[in-house]
């Protein structure tokens, strides 16, 4: 495939891929009027011949006015959203800045898209959270939708949570999942460690072998990446590759990419990838489907070779993992693996031999000049614990989302304005609880600074934080019930969980743990951590053997115009990496 510069989902290419979409109309756009909050307000102001004020007690006073005062700002925030005179001017300070929104808003944009993606963008609040102690979030916390809500629009028709149109592990309330996390057990049944070595490793090497061919050397890097990504992701999980991709495929992914990088609903190009994505998913979610068919009648090669085969094969009844969700699961990956490009990024500039880092440099020429593949009786090998170590330090996932609730409802306050009073526009609030400040907090880690692989053989593992542990620490008792499911796809494997909740997986007897520790946080916490995590650690174990092998530099390009390229969600780089190889 060619190389280009720039990020290439453009209107061409979209009018190519998707002729069948509406062109969209030129008009102003205009946000729905909201008049249900003045309404409201009316409602609760007692009539004319209501008790006078001088007979009411000063509770019952200071409850109507500060309902009025709700009733109130919630009319005048709705009316400014609205493009039609109010019938009581707003202050100059709000007019303006009401106005010089509406005019940041291109014409030509479509009015759904303004509506449930411009507008939510910007009433939307994601909030820091703490950095954990221990490697647990509180349940308060919950999965259940915690994604910007202006991002629901790529994931469902109709703008908001569909679930009968299937769901994902990642945006599940535990309550939702079933018993004992159920639902992440059998999406982890497709990412075990036993599984890679004999099902996923010979694709991802021969996917290293590609990239990194003698003929691609002395060139961007990431866009070339970029382009031979697909082949690898829809491999893994469904056994296809190359031409057998169809082009809306590829498609669809680099737009749902290059929306998560760019972020920003009022640019154009966000605006232009977002309704690719729109009118693309129909036909992922049948050509998922169809595939699907395929892997569970076996009409392709190796089908216990694709993630999707266990998934399919450990549903159970399929209450917590149909078949619709496992064609979710396919897509939403989008997200979760969107962040390997982000994560080789970060350890090409780090090996760069241009101003690399000169601590990741010798850690690696060390671990890989020694037997880096053996454990020594430790729980991870040297290469492993390298990796581990970049991962801490990169942090691609910049910390766990998740949706708060407004406690107004059970408050003296009363409900929230915009449920008491119907405003459509609604804030969503999220809290982020942070990986990278988290990696690196001095509470839990010595020298955080200091680049250290060692650091992991310290601290505890996901098989050893059982009762015991727990009551260590101090804890009455493990926070989680520890519980085994065993796999029903033939292997001797179980899936279980130390007492934070925390899923790993216990192969022919053997634990395969992760570490259980706070201060390693790249992947999450406790019951919510990513079950890729090994699965990751493993694809770019095989990339560092790649460079090590073949003795792989990096090295800046200095080009006069690196083209901009998108690497992983809020990430955009400039692609002036390349690698060059011995004669």
């Amino acid at each position: 495939m060619s190389a280009p510069s720039e990020v290439r989902l453009n209107r061409g290419v979209h009018a190519r891929l998707v002729p069948e979409r509406q062109s969209v109309k030129n008009h102003p756009v205009r946000a729905r009027s909201c008049h249900q909050g003045a309404n409201a307000m009316h409602r609760n102001q007692p009539p004319d011949d209501s008790t006078s004020a001088d007979s009411r007690s000063p509770e019952a006073q200071l409850i109507e006015r500060r309902t009025l005062l709700l009733g109130a700002t919630a009319a005048l925030a709705a009316s400014g959203l609205s493009t039609q005179a109010s019938a009581a001017p707003l202050p100059p300070d709000l007019s303006a800045a009401l106005a010089k929104f509406r005019a940041t808003i291109p014409s030509h944009f479509d009015r759904d898209y303004v509506d449930n993606a411009v507008i939510p963008f910007f009433l939307g609040s994601i909030f820091a959270g703490e950095r954990p102690i221990i490697p647990m979030i509180d349940l308060a916390l919950t999965k259940q939708d915690a994604i910007p809500w202006d991002f629901w629009g790529m994931l469902y028709e109709e703008w908001k949570p569909t679930p009968s149109d299937g769901v994902t592990v990642f945006l599940e309330g535990l309550e939702n999942r079933g018993a004992n996390n159920l639902r992440k057990r059998i999406y982890f049944t497709g990412v075990t460690p036993d599984l890679y070595v004999p099902k996923y490793q010979a694709k991802v090497v021969a996917f290293f072998d590609a990239l990194l061919d003698p003929k691609h050397a002395d060139k961007p890097f990431m866009r070339h990446y970029l382009d031979y990504f697909w082949d690898i992701y829809w491999d893994l999980h469904l056994g296809v590759k190359a031409d057998a991709i169809p082009p809306q495929v590829r498609a669809i992914g680099e737009a749902f990419n290059t929306v998560l990088a760019f972020r920003n609903p009022l640019q154009e190009i966000v605006y232009e990838n977002y309704m690719t994505v729109r009118a693309l998913r129909p036909f992922l979610a049948k050509w998922i489907d169809g595939r699907l068919e395929d892997i569970a009648n076996g009409r392709v090669s190796d089908p216990d070779k694709t993630i999707a085969y266990y998934w399919l094969r450990n549903a159970g009844d399929g209450k917590y993992f149909a078949k619709k969700d496992v064609v979710f699961e396919c897509f939403h990956n989008f997200v979760a693996l969107s962040q390997w490009g982000n994560s080789i990024f970060g350890i090409m500039t780090r090996l760069n031999r241009n101003g690399g880092d000169q601590a990741v440099r010798a850690a690696f020429q060390k671990t890989m000049s020694g037997d880096f593949d053996n454990a020594s009786g430790a729980p991870y090998t040297p290469l492993e614990l390298l990796v581990m170590e970049l991962f801490r330090t990169i942090s691609p996932n910049g910390g766990s989302i998740s949706a708060i609730t407004d406690t107004r409802a059970s408050s003296f306050y009363g409900g929230s304005p915009f449920a008491q009073f119907g405003v459509p526009y609604e804030r969503h609030s999220y809290m982020n609880s942070p990986h990278t400040e988290t990696s690196f907090d001095s509470r839990l880690w010595k020298e955080p600074e200091r680049f250290d692989p060692q650091r992991y053989l310290s601290v505890p593992t996901s098989a050893q934080i059982d009762e015991a542990k727990c009551k260590q620490i101090g804890l009455p008792r493990c926070p989680f019930d520890i519980t085994t499911l065993s796999v029903s796809d033939g292997r001797k494997t179980d899936i279980t969980n130390s007492g934070f909740g925390t899923v790993f997986a216990v192969s022919e007897g053997k634990p395969a743990p992760v570490c259980d520790y706070a201060g390693f946080a790249p992947f999450g916490f406790g019951y919510r951590r990513c079950p890729g995590e090994q699965l990751t650690i493993d694809v770019f174990a095989d990339f560092l053997r790649k460079v090590w092998r073949d003795k792989i530099v990096f090295h800046n390009l200095n080009q006069p115009r690196p083209g901009r390229v998108p690497v992983g969600p809020g990430a955009v780089i400039d692609d002036d990496i390349g690698f060059s190889r011995p004669a």
